[in-house]
C-alpha cells in the first residue's frame, strides 16, 4: 500500500475499469490464424490511402497542422457542415473522453446502455463522474424509455450508441426523435455513429439531419472501421458551434497525427471504392448471420461489422473453442461474445463451430 505522504492520484484514478483489447490470433503451424475480436476492416488501404501515408512520414520530424485544416475541410465539404462544427481526435473514443470531459464535472451522472461500448465507463470514471447503466432490452436494442427515465437533475450527458457495439442493432429515427423529445435541453446527448456505414434498414438514423435540428445534439464518428484506419487513430464529432469549440478547447495539441490527417483525406477522397467494400462487408454480414439462424442461433439484428452471441457464462468456452480453430474473438465474461465480419474462411470457420457449439 503506497505510503500517504507519496503522490496520491484521485480517489476515481483506481477505480477506472481496464479497457479490454481483443486478442491477437494465436500462431498456429499449418493453419492461417484470423482475428475476428476487434471489429478491424480486413482489407488492405483504399487507394491512394498509402501513397499519401508515404508521403506524410517523410515529414515525421515536423509537428503535425494542429489547426487539421485540410482534414476539417475535407469533412466540411463531404458532410456540407461548416468547419467550425467539427472537432477532432484520436478516434470516436477520444472524442467520448473529450466530452466528457468539457461537460461534467466531479459526480456528474453520463447515461447509457448496457452492454455497450466499453469505454463508456472507463471515460466517465476517469472524469470522477458517475455512470448510469441502463440495460439493453432482451434483444439487444437499447431501451430508450428506461434511458429517458434514468435522466436526473445530475446528468449531464446520455451516450446512445447505435448501432449498437457489441449487441449490433441500431435505433431507428422514429425511436431517437421521440427519445429527445423527453431529453432536457441542457443534457448533452452523444449520437455515437462508429459503425454509421454499415447500417441498412428503414428508418435510419440522419445523424446529419438530426444534429442540424438540435442544440444538445453531437455525432461521434471514426475512419476506423468502414475506412479501415484503426491503426492511425483519427475520429470526428459533427456538433453545433458551441460544442464542438469546447471539444477543441479540451483536445490534446497535436492529438492527430500527421499520417492520420493525409490518410484520413485519402480515403475520403475514395469514397466510391469504400462504399464498395462496405456493400461487400454487409452482404457477408448477412449471409454469416443468416447460417448462424439455420443453425438455430437466435442473433440480434446486425447493423455494424460485427454480430452477438448471447451466451452468458458459456463465453468463454466458445471463444476458447474459436481459437482453437484458428479465430481470435471477443468474450464479454458472463455475457457473450462480439465476432466481427472478417475474411469469409474466417467466418466460416466460426460458422462451423456454431453448428456444433451447444446453444
Amino acid at each position: 500500500m503506497p505510503s500517504l505522504s507519496s503522490p496520491q492520484p484521485r480517489p476515481n484514478v483506481s477505480e477506472i475499469p481496464r479497457y479490454v483489447a481483443g486478442k491477437p490470433p494465436t500462431v498456429r503451424p499449418g493453419l492461417t490464424s484470423y482475428k475476428l475480436s476487434s471489429n478491424e476492416n480486413p482489407y488492405p488501404p483504399l487507394p491512394g490511402v498509402l501513397e499519401a501515408a508515404q508521403a506524410a512520414v517523410a515529414q515525421m520530424n515536423r509537428y503535425p497542422d494542429m489547426g487539421a485544416t485540410a482534414l476539417y475541410d475535407a469533412l466540411a465539404e463531404r458532410f456540407e457542415v461548416p468547419a467550425e462544427h467539427l472537432s477532432l481526435a484520436t478516434g470516436s473514443v477520444g472524442l467520448i473522453y473529450q466530452l466528457v470531459q468539457a461537460f461534467c464535472d466531479p459526480g456528474d451522472e453520463v447515461v447509457f446502455a448496457w452492454r455497450s461500448f466499453e469505454a463508456y465507463p472507463i471515460a466517465v470514471t476517469a472524469a470522477a463522474a458517475t455512470s448510469v447503466r441502463v440495460p439493453v432490452l432482451p434483444d439487444g436494442r437499447h431501451d430508450l424509455d428506461a434511458m429517458a427515465a434514468a435522466i436526473t437533475d445530475r446528468t449531464k450527458v446520455v451516450l446512445v450508441c447505435t448501432p449498437n457495439n457489441p449487441t449490433g442493432p441500431a435505433v431507428t429515427q422514429a425511436e431517437l426523435d421521440a427519445f429527445l423529445a423527453k431529453v432536457p435541453p441542457h443534457v448533452l446527448v452523444v449520437v455515437d455513429e462508429a459503425y454509421v456505414e454499415f447500417v441498412r434498414m428503414d428508418d435510419a438514423v440522419d445523424g446529419i439531419a438530426t444534429y442540424a435540428q438540435h442544440d444538445n445534439v453531437v455525432l461521434t464518428r471514426t475512419f476506423s472501421k468502414a475506412y479501415g484506419l484503426a491503426g492511425f487513430r483519427v475520429g470526428y464529432a459533427v456538433a453545433p458551434a458551441d460544442i464542438a469549440g469546447a471539444l477543441r478547447a479540451v483536445s490534446l495539441p497535436f492529438g492527430v497525427s500527421t499520417v492520420a490527417q493525409a490518410a484520413a483525406i485519402a480515403s475520403l477522397a475514395a469514397e466510391d471504392l469504400l462504399v464498395e467494400r462496405v456493400e461487400a462487408l454487409v452482404g457477408e454480414r448477412a449471409r454469416f448471420r443468416d447460417g448462424l439462424l439455420e443453425a438455430g442461433w437466435a442473433i440480434p439484428e446486425a447493423q455494424g461489422n460485427f454480430v452477438w452471441f448471447d451466451l452468458g457464462d458459456r463465453a468463454a468456452d466458445f471463444a476458447a473453442a474459436a481459437d482453437a480453430v484458428g479465430v481470435t474473438v471477443r468474450p464479454f465474461a458472463g455475457e457473450g461474445v462480439r465476432v466481427s465480419i472478417g475474411e469469409t474462411e474466417a467466418n466460416d470457420r466460426i460458422l462451423t463451430l456454431a453448428r456444433e457449439f451447444p446453444h
